[in-house]
C-alpha cells in the first residue's frame, strides 16, 4: 500500500505516473531521486522532478521521445537528458558516479548499472533515498529516512571522500540547514573545518547559486553563522569574517557580525535586498578608529560599497545586482544623517539618489535596527515612518518619481548652438541641483539659468531664451 503522502505521485496527470510504464516497457528501471524524495516524504511541495535509470542517455531520448514535447541534451555528457512536458521540465540522468580531480572545476563522469552507486555519490543522506516508480518501494542504503525524521544531515560516504569528490557539498550543507532546518553531522562539520581550501575548485558560478539559496531560505542566520565559524567563509567570501571584531574594553560597539546576520534575516526574501543586507557594514574593519568619545566607523559605507562590488564581481553576480547591492550599502545610513527633521530638498535628492531602489533603501533601514534599547529602537523607527510621510505627502504635490528639468540636453543645445559634451553635462546637472532645491519651476526660469551659466563660463551671449508655450 502506498503511503498516504506519496500518493499523489501515482496520479495520471503528472510524470512519475506517465514515465514509469514507458521506461519499464522499455527494459529500464526509473527511479524519482533526490530533493523530490525528499520533499514527498516531508510533505513539502514538489515542484522539478529528478529521475534516475540504467537506460543510458542515448537511450534515455529515445524512450523521452514519445511523451516529450521538447527534449535537451545539453548534459548528455554528463548523463542527464531533460525534457519539456505541459509546461513542466524534467530530468533524467543514468546512474552515474563522478569524482572532481585535484586540480579540475569539471567532474569525470563514469556510468553505473546499480541504483546505489548512484545514490553513494549523493551529498546527503535524506537526498540519496530512492523510489523506484513501479513498486514504490523506498531504497534507502544509508539510513536517509532516519535522518529525515532526526532532521540530520550526514553524508552517505565519509564526508571527506564526499567533499573531495565535489567540494561545493561543504556549502551546500550549510544551504540545507538554512531550507531546511536540520543540523549537520558533527563529523560533516569537522571535515568542512580541516578541507574549506578545496571548495577554491569550484567555479565562482556554482558557488554564487548556493549562496543565494541560502541566502534567501526562511531563517538562514544559524547557518550564515556555521559558514564563518567552519572557516568556509575565508575562501569565496573573505570580508565576513572580519565582521567578528573585537569589541573595545567599554563595550561602546556590538557585534558587527551577529548584527549583520540578524539584520539578513529580518530582511525580506528578495536577493538584492538580502545580499545588501550581508555587506552593508563590510567596510567597517577598515573604518573602525577609537577616539575620546568612543568608536567610530567614519565613510564605512563608502568603503563598504566599493568592497562589495568587488566581491559581488568576483561571485558573478550579474551588473545590474552589483550595482544596485552596492547602492543600498551606500545608501543605508541616509535617513540616519539627518536629525532635525526632513525638508522638501533633503526628500527629493534621497528619493533621486535611490531610483528604483527607494522600497529595498527604506526596508534595509528598518532593518538595521537591531538595538535592544527600546527607546533608541523607537527613536530611529519613527524617523523612517517621517521620513516615508514626507515622501508620500510631496508626491502628492510634484512628481516626486521622476525629478528632472524643465528642459533636456537638446533644448539646451540648440539653445546655446553647442554639440554634445560635458558642458551639456555640467548645465543639466545646475538644473537638476535647482528642482531638487526648490521643486518644480518654468521653463523659462531653466532658460535664463542656462543664459546665466554661458555667461559666466565667457560663451558669448546666447541671446532671449526662447518662448515658453503660455506665452506664445
Amino acid at each position: 500500500m502506498i503511503p498516504k503522502r506519496l500518493q499523489f505521485l501515482v496520479s495520471p496527470e503528472l510524470p512519475p505516473a506517465q514515465l514509469a510504464p514507458r521506461f519499464s516497457d522499455a527494459g529500464h528501471q526509473l527511479f524519482l531521486v533526490g530533493g523530490s524524495v525528499r520533499d514527498a516524504f516531508l510533505e513539502r511541495p514538489v515542484e522539478d522532478y529528478d529521475f534516475a535509470t540504467d537506460a543510458r542517455p542515448d537511450r534515455v531520448a529515445e524512450i523521452l521521445g514519445g511523451w516529450a514535447d521538447a527534449i535537451y541534451s545539453v548534459g548528455a555528457t554528463f548523463g542527464t537528458i531533460a525534457a519539456r512536458k505541459d509546461g513542466r521540465t524534467v530530468e533524467v540522468t543514468t546512474f552515474r558516479d563522478e569524482v572532481y580531480r585535484d586540480d579540475s572545476r569539471k567532474p569525470r563522469v563514469t556510468f553505473s548499472d546499480r541504483i546505489e552507486d548512484d545514490l553513494a555519490r549523493r551529498d546527503f543522506t535524506v537526498n540519496a533515498i530512492a523510489l523506484p516508480l513501479m513498486a514504490m518501494e523506498p531504497v534507502d542504503p544509508f539510513g536517509g529516512l532516519a535522518d529525515l525524521a532526526a532532521k540530520r544531515l550526514r553524508t552517505p560516504v565519509d564526508p571527506a571522500v564526499s567533499f573531495s569528490d565535489d567540494p561545493l557539498r561543504m556549502l551546500r550543507l550549510f544551504r540545507f540547514q538554512a531550507v531546511l532546518g536540520f543540523d549537520p553531522d558533527p563529523v560533516a562539520l569537522g571535515a568542512v573545518a580541516t578541507m574549506g581550501d578545496r571548495l577554491e575548485i569550484i567555479s565562482a558560478e556554482r558557488i554564487r547559486d548556493e549562496l543565494s539559496k541560502l541566502l534567501l531560505a526562511p531563517e538562514p542566520r544559524i547557518a550564515l553563522e556555521g559558514v564563518v565559524e567552519s572557516g568556509l567563509a575565508d575562501h569565496f567570501v573573505p570580508e565576513l569574517p572580519t565582521l567578528a571584531m573585537e569589541q573595545d574594553p567599554h563595550q561602546r560597539h556590538k557585534d558587527v557580525l551577529a548584527h549583520t546576520f540578524a539584520v539578513v534575516e529580518q530582511a525580506s526574501p528578495d536577493l538584492t535586498l538580502r545580499l545588501a543586507a550581508l555587506f552593508h557594514d563590510i567596510g567597517k574593519p577598515d573604518t573602525r578608529q577609537f577616539g575620546p568619545d568612543g568608536v567610530s566607523f567614519h565613510h564605512h559605507e563608502v568603503v563598504g560599497a566599493r568592497m562589495t562590488r568587488r566581491r559581488l564581481q568576483k561571485l558573478r553576480y550579474p551588473k545590474e545586482m552589483v550595482e544596485d547591492v552596492s547602492q543600498l550599502v551606500l545608501l543605508h545610513l541616509r535617513p540616519h544623517t539627518l536629525k532635525m527633521g526632513w525638508t522638501d530638498s533633503a526628500v527629493r535628492r534621497y528619493v533621486r539618489d535611490a531610483g528604483h531602489l527607494l522600497g529595498p533603501l527604506n526596508e534595509l533601514v528598518r532593518c538595521d535596527i537591531t538595538t535592544a534599547n527600546q527607546r533608541r529602537r523607537l527613536e530611529i523607527t519613527r524617523g523612517i515612518d517621517e521620513l516615508e510621510l514626507r515622501i508620500a505627502e510631496l508626491s502628492e504635490l510634484e512628481e516626486l518619481a521622476a525629478l528632472r528639468a524643465p528642459i533636456d540636453g537638446h533644448q539646451v543645445m540648440e539653445y546655446l548652438g553647442i554639440q554634445p559634451g560635458p558642458a551639456v553635462g555640467e548645465i543639466m546637472e545646475v538644473l537638476l541641483e535647482r528642482r531638487i532645491e526648490d521643486g518644480p519651476y518654468p521653463e523659462d526660469e531653466a532658460y535664463r539659468l542656462v543664459r546665466q551659466w554661458a555667461l559666466d563660463k565667457g560663451i558669448s551671449d546666447p541671446g532671449q531664451p526662447p518662448a515658453s508655450e503660455e506665452e506664445e
